[in-house]
């Protein structure tokens, strides 16, 4: 009875620290994104996230780590919806490349849209401090990559360079819509993409030839 009572105490104080360790993730994400991370106070964050001082830094240590914590999870969750997004609906690689600004538009509409936190961050902090950055240049690659993966089975000429290219766009976008407050922006950023999809950026299929040609005039 002794050790089934502690057992059931150890999966309640777990279920517990899971709940807090949400709750404080939520109230940092909103207020880090809505107010600046410099700006919010570990007071602010636990007054949202109702919590104890004592049970932000037993999860986290620090307001550094709990800055982290929100850039990973922001990050994976943003990363999950910017390609199920695009790849939504199925469609050849180009239709899909083509969804990444309407998507974006969509974001851009939301009442608690704030901009790139991986931007944000980079932005407040000493342009030398590294750790931000390492955190936003991870986030980056994942995204490029999938550009590229789309860009190379599309039949461009060089993937990864219409990947970076579509890449600042996206940037682009995102801090215009940030500032401007219009969500439209994403569709002038979507003509300029239609400008990357010409024929001259895609290889053309080979020609068959000899034996083969024959074979396809028939």
């Amino acid at each position: 009875m002794g050790k089934s009572a502690s057992k059931k105490k150890s999966v309640a104080a777990a279920g517990d620290e899971e709940s807090a360790r949400g709750r404080l993730l939520n109230a940092a994400t909103h207020l880090f994104c809505k107010n600046g991370i410099n700006a919010t106070g570990i007071d602010a964050i636990i007054d949202e996230a109702g919590t104890a001082k004592t049970t932000l830094y037993k999860l986290f240590g620090s307001k550094t780590n709990l800055v982290h914590a929100v850039l990973e999870s922001e990050g994976k969750q943003w990363r999950e919806w910017f390609i199920g997004a695009i790849e939504a609906g199925g469609g050849d690689p180009q239709t899909k490349l083509a969804r990444i600004f309407p998507a974006l538009k969509s974001w851009f509409g939301e009442e608690r849209f704030y901009g790139c936190p991986f931007i944000n961050a980079v932005g407040e902090h000493d342009k030398d401090a590294k750790q931000f950055r390492a955190i936003a240049m991870r986030h980056k690659k994942v995204v490029l990559a999938h550009i590229e993966k789309l860009a190379g089975e599309m039949g461009a000429v060089e993937p990864e360079s219409l990947a970076h290219q579509l890449a600042l766009l996206i940037d682009g976008a995102i801090v215009a819509a940030m500032v401007s407050r219009d969500p439209g922006v994403a569709d002038t950023a979507a003509l300029a993409a239609g400008n990357l999809f010409g024929p001259s950026k895609v290889r053309k299929p080979k020609r068959p030839s000899g034996a083969a040609a024959q074979l396809v005039a028939v």
